[in-house]
């Protein structure tokens, strides 16, 4: 009995006690499909894009997990957003998420630097719902460039959500511009910010691991926001700007 305390321990210090995954992905944590089950209500278009994404797509694994998702809808509702920036288009399952949760009148700008995973899964998709597909600029270039022309044109403090899911390497960089575009009382949503657990193993830390974690720190020392991290899909770090 004793070797066996003694071996369950050494698991506990040695890989933590939470489990770090997206819903989608095979893990035996039961508590992630219990809570997943009971709070995810995904649209029948939500459903479809995630569905073909899995089924036709080698890189899945970017795809936003429903939990996130839905954390993002409610907060979205939780605020009366109209106007989100989302950072990261992929297939377009966030910016329909987004645009779902809005108002008729509501404006989500998707921004990446290829729109071949979109163009083949997402917007074939998003094309059949048009109260959707109105409310949503699929803008092809670099979040950073497109991030400065919005602050250039006088856009700060006029949007009021943000979700943060592209490359690592410059989540940081996104970060203090979304701050600046954002309202007072905005909120900012950092997807992978656990990066599977990664952060706390120092045996794993890679380049996207160390930025992760530098921009997590910036966050927490932030005095613009209020904020917490927790673990949700791929952990999640939010912001609300004061």
């Amino acid at each position: 009995m004793k070797k066996i305390v003694i071996f369950l321990s050494l698991l506990y210090y040695a890989f933590g006690v939470s489990t770090v995954s997206k819903s989608f992905r095979q893990h035996s944590d039961p508590i992630i499909s219990y809570c997943t089950r009971l709070t995810v209500k995904p649209t029948e278009l939500e459903e479809k894009i995630t569905n073909d994404t899995i089924n036709n797509d080698n890189w899945f694994v970017m795809l936003g997990a429903p939990e996130v998702l839905q954390l993002g809808k409610n907060f979205i509702q939780l605020i009366g957003a109209k106007k989100a920036l989302d950072i990261g288009t992929y297939t377009g399952a966030s910016a329909a998420a987004w645009a779902t949760a809005m108002p008729s009148d509501g404006k989500v700008l998707s921004m990446d630097v290829s729109h071949a995973s979109l163009d083949s899964i997402g917007k074939p998709l998003i094309n059949q719902y048009s109260d959707i597909e109105k409310k949503i600029d699929f803008r092809l270039g670099p979040a950073l460039e497109t991030l400065d022309n919005l602050i250039n044109n006088g856009e700060s403090g006029k949007w009021d959500f943000c979700f943060i899911d592209a490359d690592k390497v410059n989540y940081k960089n996104y970060y203090i511009k979304c701050v600046q575009l954002l309202r007072s009382g905005g909120v900012i949503m950092v997807d992978n910010a656990l990066w599977g657990g990664s952060v706390v193993r120092d045996q794993w830390q890679s380049l996207d691991t160390r930025i992760i974690a530098e921009t997590n720190e910036y966050i927490s020392q932030d005095n613009s926001t209020n904020s917490a991290l927790i673990n949700v899909g791929d952990g999640l770090h939010l912001a609300f700007k004061k």
